[in-house]
């Protein structure tokens, strides 16, 4: 069977290299010259005009980015421009003299995890408006309160390199706020600012670190591109606008599994899949964790198969499967990594009961040389290729394996620990069969 794939076969990373020469060729123009009189100076004739000619035009550089500041003062500059520059609605009546305003948590901005440092920077934006703001009435992020069309703040900490931009090895944090007005329907305020990785804990929470697979999710999706890449004024991205409702039962679930209430936080997966917009991946991930904490297996085993439906429908699924260094061993005391057969033999099952096509591409965070982290990228992706092929006969027929190193790494910061696990992920690209 033939099998086309957007990505090349890497079967020889650490010989190959590829480069493109550019050849800039020149030329001189000569001129014989040959002895005659000196010739008597004439006066030159005047500059001619030309009006239609088009006026000479000035390229301008974009302004560089504001520069990193340590993290406390970078927080603090980006919530002062948000809070100071924001064109706010009507002021409320003397009954309700203040804007009602919910915080959905912030997120990193690649792979959508809360961490610690999230999690304290949001803490940090609720004590600010409560000393200095006080024209906003902080309350819960909760479906009830959404329901009112509250003023809602959103925020992205996304690590970037020294061209601020996601790739390579990060080197600062850049912090993005955006004030949302639910009633309007649009952004009303934005905040920016660079920070230090000094003082930044980037260790996801507990959901999010224990999560099995990654995948994009609209609703994340959403949110991210609502902060990212905007300016007051503009509309609310619709992705988030429409699952907001949803997304606000899904921070109460994950609220009550960092709080190790497992049963609580299943009713509130549970209902939310149930809500209209609310078949979200990180729902089916919470359901799957929630079980697996109570001992349900079978329930585990299903609500993964959910996971893995999930990331076929949407051509892309990333599984944390982690690996001793340099190695294509597992790590036996990884969280999960007693689950990891289990895992294997549904993404084999399901794989082959919807007649695709998968690339199974290993990634490596960027620590080592890059040719010895691409060939040991592929060397896990061959392993996790043949153990798919185990658990499904005939299925290896319909799969190619790559490595591709630390080159696609969504993180970056070079940890090898919990904060950076999606960097060393195994990927399921689905792909055309033929």
């Amino acid at each position: 069977m033939k099998i086309t794939s957007p990505h090349p076969s890497r079967s020889a990373l650490c010989t190959a290299a590829f480069g493109t020469l550019m050849l800039v060729a020149g030329c001189n123009n000569l001129q014989k010259q040959t002895a005659t009189p000196t010739p008597v100076a004439e006066p030159s004739p005047p500059a001619v005009t030309n009006p239609a000619a088009p006026p000479a035009l000035t390229v301008q550089s974009p302004p560089p980015p504001p520069p990193a500041q340590p993290y406390d003062m970078a927080v603090l500059s980006a919530a002062t421009a948000l809070f100071t520059n924001a064109k706010l609605p009507p002021a409320g009546t003397p009954a309700l003299p203040k804007y009602p305003l919910v915080i959905d948590p912030l997120i990193d901005g690649m792979t959508g995890a809360q961490s610690v440092t999230t999690r304290s920077m949001g803490r940090r934006l609720a004590e600010l408006m409560r000393e200095r703001y006080q024209q906003f009435d902080v309350q819960a992020f909760s479906a009830a309160n959404v329901a009112r069309s509250p003023l809602v703040l959103i925020g992205t900490f996304t690590g970037v390199n020294a061209e601020r931009k996601t790739a390579g090895a990060r080197e600062t944090y850049r912090i993005c706020f955006a004030l949302a007005d639910l009633r309007s329907g649009k952004l009303v305020s934005k905040g920016l600012a660079f920070a230090l990785p000094e003082g930044v804990d980037p260790t996801p929470l507990a959901f999010f670190r224990d999560a099995p697979a990654w995948t994009e999710d609209p609703a994340t999706e959403g949110y991210i591109k609502t902060c990212q890449g905007t300016k007051a004024g503009d509309p609310i991205n619709p992705l988030y606008l429409d699952r907001i409702l949803a997304a606000s039962v899904v921070a109460e679930g994950i609220e009550a599994y960092e709080a190790g209430r497992y049963r609580e936080a299943l009713e509130l997966y549970t209902s939310a899949l149930d809500m209209p917009a609310g078949d979200q991946f990180r729902v089916h991930n919470g359901i799957y964790l929630a079980n697996w904490k109570l001992g349900r297996k079978q329930p585990a085993e299903a609500a993964f198969s959910k996971v893995v439906d999930y990331g076929l429908v949407h051509q892309r699924l990333a599984v944390k499967f982690l690996f001793r260094p340099g190695s294509m061993a597992f790590m036996a005391n990884a969280p999960l990594s007693s689950n990891y057969s289990s895992w294997l033999n549904t993404i084999a099952l399901r794989t082959r009961s919807s007649g695709k096509c998968l690339e199974v591409i290993g990634h490596t965070s960027p620590t080592g040389p890059e040719p010895l982290n691409e060939r040991l990228s592929l060397i896990r992706a061959e392993y996790i290729k043949a153990r798919l092929a185990q658990a499904s006969p005939g299925l290896d027929k319909r799969m190619i394996a790559n490595g591709v190193g630390s080159k696609q790494s969504m993180v970056g910061n070079g940890r090898d620990d919990a904060s950076d696990a999606l960097d060393r992920r195994v990927e399921f690209k689905v792909m055309t069969c033929g």
